[in-house]
């Protein structure tokens, strides 16, 4: 009566029937129709019926369903908990908490007894009201293509699928089955309150919906099934550009390439950050209004250096880099040089200095002013510089910023500024700054490492004698 159910079964759920399948069975005709089919499909069967408690005939449910497995000869597992009082501890919606606590249980049960899937009865009524849930919510693509016949969920298990074989029949399909197969649905009077937003939409608004087209379901339907298709399409493309753009993943950050990133077309962008942000926080709502913010600081860099998203992710750009990170994250300092010791270096000509994470300060003397007017002026290296050495007083140190410290910027014309208006002028990365290393002549700084020398102990025609500093990242480890 099902046509091309076993098709469904083996191309669109990828089931197989050498391992078992729990299926979720409440007592209703389309939870009813599932197990029977897949019986009669000859797949092996662990029915499982969860016990909401919030209907005082709920146990007598729980009881049919026992009683339907062991007539059927199949094993079966009850459980069962109280929804409401979860609800109100986690302050969750009635709906929500059950869902929580009915796929927990049933996942569970899979991963106990190493079921390859967990099926649900969803129909395509089902799916209809689900489109127009998250219509009404504002959803994406991703919400408005509905369900799938499979899919992960990650919150409740990382490998083991749903399955919904049923969600391209109608829930009249599935009365019409247990009628023909000897199936005796089990009520549910909450299906008919309208303190639930489902049965709102399938009580209320759908009849108003097909009062202007009567097959407005099936047109629902088949919009789903449309996107469904473009989506996948999507994905494959998002898949390309995330290779692309993503430079390091792990459970607690997401990092990007920023100009690659930046190049991506608004969409794409939205996209990539909603994945990451998943990826972080699994099950996570992602609204339009959190993704703008975090596309708008990545075309608005001085707007902010770091923007609050959702469930303690939090996201900021650093050196042509876009951080997405949950609030556990402990970032790596080896992108730049840094000095983590209490007590400043003193630099010897020649001499080399051991910074941290493998980075290393070098120091030279120069006998050739017209070679090193040359380099210096071709150079492209920020973390290289030749200065004046006359204009250069002892002793020479390499330190860390002190309050109060004043800076005079090559091109600035011997003018001074706080050095704390530099940094944030160069946008230098604000966790780095209080450890980055500074090149002095008594108190004086004469260089910025990766940014700027001191105007006044510049390289003129007048120069002869010639301090080389530099500084050198650590080698890149090999694969």
């Amino acid at each position: 009566m099902l046509e091309n159910f076993e098709a469904v079964l083996s191309d669109e759920c990828r089931l197989v029937k050498d391992r078992p399948i729990v299926v979720g069975v409440s007592g209703g005709p389309d939870s009813l129709c599932l197990m029977e089919a897949l019986r009669q499909a000859g797949y092996q069967l662990i029915v499982a019926h969860f016990n909401h408690q919030l209907r005082p005939d709920a146990a007598r449910d729980a009881l049919a369903v026992g009683k339907t497995a062991t007539r059927l000869m199949l094993g079966s597992v009850i459980d069962g908990m109280d929804v409401r009082a979860y609800a109100e501890e986690e302050k969750l919606s009635i709906e929500e908490a059950a869902r929580n606590l009915r796929y927990r249980f049933l996942f569970n049960l899979a991963r106990e007894r190493n079921a390859q899937a967990v099926a649900v009865g969803h129909t395509a009524d089902d799916q209809v009201e689900t489109v127009l849930m998250h219509f009404l919510r504002g959803s994406g693509l991703a919400g408005l293509k509905g369900m799938t016949h499979r899919t992960i969920i990650e919150t409740f298990d990382s490998e083991i699928p749903i399955v919904r074989p049923l969600l391209n029949y109608w829930r009249e399909e599935t009365v019409v089955f247990c009628s023909a197969n000897g199936m005796r649905p089990q009520y549910d009077a909450s299906n008919d309150s309208l303190n639930f937003q489902r049965n709102r939409i399938r009580h209320l608004l759908l009849p108003t919906l097909e009062s202007y087209n009567p097959k407005f379901r099936e047109a629902v339907q088949r919009m789903s099934q449309s996107l469904k298709t473009d989506h996948d399409f999507l994905n494959e493309t998002l898949q390309f550009a995330w290779e692309h753009c993503l430079l390091e993943m792990g459970e607690r950050e997401i990092i990007f390439d920023l100009e690659r990133l930046a190049h991506g077309s608004l969409g794409l962008q939205r996209n990539l950050l909603k994945r990451a942000m998943l990826h972080l926080r699994p099950g996570i709502d992602v609204s339009f209004a959190i993704l703008q913010r975090g596309v708008d600081l990545i075309h608005n860099q001085a707007a902010s250096t770091r923007v609050n998203l959702k469930g303690g992710l939090y996201m900021f750009l650093e050196m042509q880099r876009v951080y997405i990170c949950t609030p556990e994250a402990k970032l790596a300092f080896n992108l730049w040089p840094q000095i983590l010791a209490d007590t400043p270096y003193q630099v010897n000509l020649p001499g080399q200095l051991e910074l941290a994470a493998g980075w290393k300060f070098n120091a030279e003397r120069w006998h050739l002013p017209a070679l090193a007017q040359e380099q210096a002026q071709e150079n492209k290296d920020q973390f290289q510089v030749w200065l004046d050495a006359e204009k250069l007083s002892e002793p020479l140190m390499l330190r860390t910023r002190r309050a109060g410290d004043q800076f005079e910027p090559l091109g600035m014309d011997g003018h001074a500024q706080k050095l704390s208006d530099f940094m944030v002028n160069e946008k230098i990365p604000q966790r780095a700054r209080a450890h980055w290393p500074l090149l002095t002549a008594g108190d004086t700084i004469v260089w910025v490492p990766g940014y700027r020398p001191a105007h006044f102990c510049r390289l003129t025609e007048a120069t002869n004698q010639i301090f080389y500093f530099s500084i050198s990242k650590p080698p890149e480890k090999l694969e």
